[in-house]
């Protein structure tokens, strides 16, 4: 008896888990009922348009055409003029003694420059002398001999040598004293330096010397004097640009250091040979330096071309600068207006502004797009 309870027992516990699976198995049929209602796809709000109560409070305009000449906009560096550059060359060989000049330095026309101690100074004041005193004892033998001739004493021949001794003696002390000059020497003080001296006003872009080193004769230039009343810009001009500049054409040339300021120059020689690396030509703009442009400052140059071009012009008000873009207001309906982002240009006459992109002429704008950013941000 006690079995049979004991088996009816475990066959209820065991058949309680079959029962509960069995449930389960009904819920996983059914799980498309479970299943999320479909999403409703609400529109999103366009930035890009804002709606006023009163549009009329804000007057429009139209965009006119603007035409003018295809400008290229490209980058160079400040460069010395090659033909106003100069040399300052030595033509004593020494060892150099003091230094009065650095590479930076403004200096003037005579201006000495450095010293140095030179064995041929030495040299040329020694044959000049020498032939001082040549010249001396020669002309006092033709005082002689021209006496003694006059007295018949001496024969014509005599007379005649002692003439072409003389002046031969004259001819030596003219060619040491031109030696002496060009060595830098002074006639009347005999020394063993020299002095040399800047040949042109300038700046000193390049030196090549130092205390104590040693000048060769018309050797390494010591130092290089440029004047810088006249710049090159150097420019690297595309291959496919070339057909837009022309030897003789302007360029507006605006300085990295001095962004406010437009200088004015001229094309003075296009490169022959292109770059193969970047199939560029050099391109050489001639400026006149106001004084603040120095060598090695970076540059741009605005070509303009021969090929017109149209673009759109609106008033200046109508141009709103957000997050470094330029923007308009263009109307739209339900009382809206659009923002549309352009690229613009050029200021130009009578307060306006030049568009390149982005608005075509004879679209409305508003004209005064600050005065409605302002109402729509309160």
């Amino acid at each position: 008896m006690k079995s049979n309870v004991l088996r009816i027992g475990l066959f209820a516990v065991s058949i309680a888990p079959l029962l509960s699976l069995c449930g389960c198995g009904k819920t996983q049929a059914d799980i498309a009922a479970e299943a999320p209602p479909p999403a409703s796809v609400i529109p999103g709000y366009d930035v890009s348009a804002v709606a006023v109560e009163h549009p009329e409070q804000f007057p429009v305009v139209a965009a006119t055409a603007y035409e003018t000449t295809h400008e290229m906009v490209v980058t160079g560096t400040v460069n010395p003029d090659i033909a106003r550059t100069v040399p300052v060359i030595s033509l004593a060989s020494g060892r150099v003694v003091a230094i009065h000049a650095r590479l930076g330095d403004t200096v003037k026309k005579g201006q000495v420059l450095l010293t140095i101690r030179s064995d041929d100074m030495s040299g040329a004041f020694s044959d000049y002398r020498k032939a001082i005193a040549d010249e001396i004892l020669a002309r006092a033998q033709l005082e002689r001999t021209k006496d003694l001739f006059e007295h018949g004493a001496m024969s014509q021949n005599d007379f005649q040598v002692a003439e072409d001794t003389e002046n031969k003696a004259k001819v030596d002390v003219e060619t040491t004293s031109e030696h002496l000059r060009l060595l830098g020497g002074n006639l009347d003080h005999p020394v063993g330096t020299v002095d040399i001296v800047a040949p042109v006003s300038g700046v000193v872009t390049d030196q090549e010397v130092t205390n104590a080193a040693g000048v060769q004769s018309l050797g390494t230039s010591p130092f290089t004097i440029s004047d810088l009343s006249y710049v090159w810009i150097v420019c690297d001009v595309y291959e496919n640009d070339l057909g837009d500049v022309a030897v003789g054409d302007t360029a507006e040339i605006r300085l990295n250091a001095y962004p406010g300021q437009t200088l004015t120059g001229t094309i003075s020689n296009i490169g022959a040979i292109l770059d193969p690396a970047i199939r560029t030509a050099k391109v050489r703009v001639e400026v006149r330096n106001p004084g603040r442009m120095r060598v090695g400052m970076f540059a741009t140059a605005t070509f303009h071309g021969k090929t017109k071009v149209v673009h759109t012009s609106v008033p200046a008000t109508a141009v709103l600068r957000v997050h470094d873009r330029d923007w308009v207001y263009v109307p739209a309906p339900d009382k809206k207006f659009c923002r549309v982002a352009i690229i613009s240009g050029e200021s130009l006459p009578n307060n306006m502004q030049e568009v390149r992109s982005g608005l075509q002429p004879g679209q409305q704008v508003v004209t005064n797009a600050l005065a409605l950013q302002n109402t729509v941000e309160q």
